[in-house]
């Protein structure tokens, strides 16, 4: 595999994706799964997604939301950087668009094969991914967070969906779920959702065990939602 960080801009603010290619890698022939990462930044937990994705043959990019080198490392830090985008989401959709712009960049990239996941917050942002744009073949909330934005109504939701979350998940309410699927059956979207069972927020990241916060990781509801990522991302592109 060949790995990489690759630099693009939100105007004057820098951003840097880690891409990591396959083997084999083809000019313009080569399928793109985007990352977009948790609440944190992108630290090497989405990095490691990114060479499990170039394992499997496509291209991991895990996108940058917060700038270089902006990672937190606390609940507080972690919010403070997460929060601006909560509060303004054509910032967060407009990074999002930049991210999908510099993965359509790469020589190895097929422009039409490119899906995005992501995990918690990072779970949101594709969402919004998908509301406006139609570059893309599918996204998948992994334990993402469901707020519809203040700035659109109806999103496009022409890319397929798929969510995994915790039916314990404590961030994220009934009614979020319900004004969510409401849009995306508005859309004609083509989605599905996985509940696992007393499962909570974080279910894939082995550092989670914050019960209080709502935090805990899981290993059963991990594996399960591996192979149920695979099959979507084989089924988006083929």
């Amino acid at each position: 595999m060949r790995e990489y960080p690759l630099t693009y801009f939100d105007g004057d603010q820098e951003l840097e994706a880690w891409v990591v290619e396959p083997k084999n890698a083809q000019p313009g022939k080569t399928p793109v799964v985007m990352i977009a990462h948790m609440w944190s930044g992108r630290v090497p937990f989405v990095e490691d997604v990114a060479r499990a994705m170039a394992a499997k043959g496509y291209i991991g990019f895990a996108l940058d939301m917060y700038g270089k080198g902006k990672i937190g490392h606390s609940v507080d830090e972690n919010m403070a950087l997460m929060m601006p985008f909560m509060e303004n989401r054509a910032l967060m959709q407009r990074r999002m668009l930049l991210a999908l712009k510099a993965a359509r960049s790469l020589p190895v990239a097929d422009k039409d094969r490119i899906a995005a996941i992501g995990y918690c917050f990072g779970g949101l942002c594709v969402q919004d991914l998908a509301r406006v744009t139609d570059q893309v073949r599918g996204v998948c909330s992994i334990h993402g967070l469901m707020k519809k934005p203040d700035n659109i109504d109806q999103g496009l939701w022409k890319a397929m969906a798929l969510f995994l979350h915790g039916d314990a998940d404590p961030m994220v309410s009934l009614d979020d779920w319900l004004a969510l699927r409401e849009e995306l059956n508005k859309a004609g979207c083509d989605w599905q959702k996985h509940d696992f069972g007393g499962v909570m927020h974080a279910f894939t990241n082995p550092e989670a065990n914050d019960p209080e916060l709502g935090t805990v990781y899981d290993p059963k509801a991990d594996r399960r939602s591996q192979i149920l990522l695979d099959q979507f991302l084989q089924e988006c592109f083929q």
